[in-house]
């Protein structure tokens, strides 16, 4: 894809009249302003939709780079409300979890990920629409088996969110300490994700060269989040994601099985 490492003026208008470019950054537009809303969600938008338009290869660590950099920004106004031993226990296991992932993603066929991908996509969101009662956890010994299923997901699609925010339900963790403790876990197993990819040959020039494009619309989005987390009521915001969501894991499915 050498167009887009250019950045002459033709050639950048080569770059957004390109139909991937373009949705690469509706996707991180949409997904930037999810997390920045709510401190979660990013990678569940943005890695199906981007699975779609460039492939897992590419996505995985497009989007490792995205949510890296969106973490860093969060956590510079939370830092306050983390939780440092709940996010010490979840990192820790996490990492323990990430080796097994990438290893899924450079040896399976992509067509089996994404199926995977979708009925975790499916299962998760489907939970948040349902009216069942959260079950509640008692103490933390449960953060090191969560924390693994996540390092496990994460290292294979960078869905490491969805384990981690059930084990917060779960622990019934306040707003402001939920929001927190997820940018400092996220921060922390970004990096894993970012040196596991390196050694595993994931990073080329076309991934930075996204990355780059993107980084305007991430700013942008972050800044948009943070004013929607103020005005609108996350409640009904949460819902339309969550159909957002079983649209793209049935679109994902449909992918997959017919390859």
């Amino acid at each position: 894809m050498e167009r887009v490492s250019a950045l002459s003026p033709g050639v950048c208008l080569d770059i957004f009249s390109d139909p991937t470019i373009l949705a690469t950054l509706a996707i991180f537009a949409l997904s930037t302003t999810t997390r920045s809303v709510f401190g979660f969600g990013d990678a569940l938008i943005a890695m199906p939709l981007l699975a779609m338009v460039l492939g897992l290869k590419t996505a995985t660590p497009l989007v490792a780079l995205v949510s890296i950099t969106i973490a860093i920004v969060m956590l510079f106004t939370t830092w306050r409300s983390l939780k440092v031993g709940s996010a010490s226990r979840l990192i820790i296991s996490t990492l323990v979890g990430i080796p097994v992932g990438i290893a899924l993603l450079k040896g399976v066929d992509e067509r089996i990920m994404q199926f995977v991908l979708a009925c975790v996509i499916l299962l998760f969101s489907g939970f948040n629409l349902s009216n069942l009662a959260v079950p509640k956890l008692k103490s933390e010994r449960s953060s090191y088996l969560f924390g693994f299923v996540a390092g496990l997901l994460g290292g294979a699609y960078n869905t490491n969110g969805p384990p981690i925010v059930i084990f917060a339900s779960m622990r019934e963790w306040p707003p402001a300490e939920f929001r927190a403790t997820l940018q400092g876990y996220f921060f922390v197993t970004g990096f894993m994700l970012l040196g596991a990819h390196a050694l595993s040959g994931l990073w080329n020039e076309r991934v930075f060269t996204l990355y780059g494009l993107s980084l305007p619309v991430i700013v942008t989005s972050i800044f948009l989040g943070s004013r929607l987390h103020r005005k609108v009521s996350p409640e009904r915001f949460r819902k339309a994601i969550h159909v957002l969501l079983l649209l793209v894991a049935a679109m994902l499915l449909f992918s997959a099985l017919t390859g």
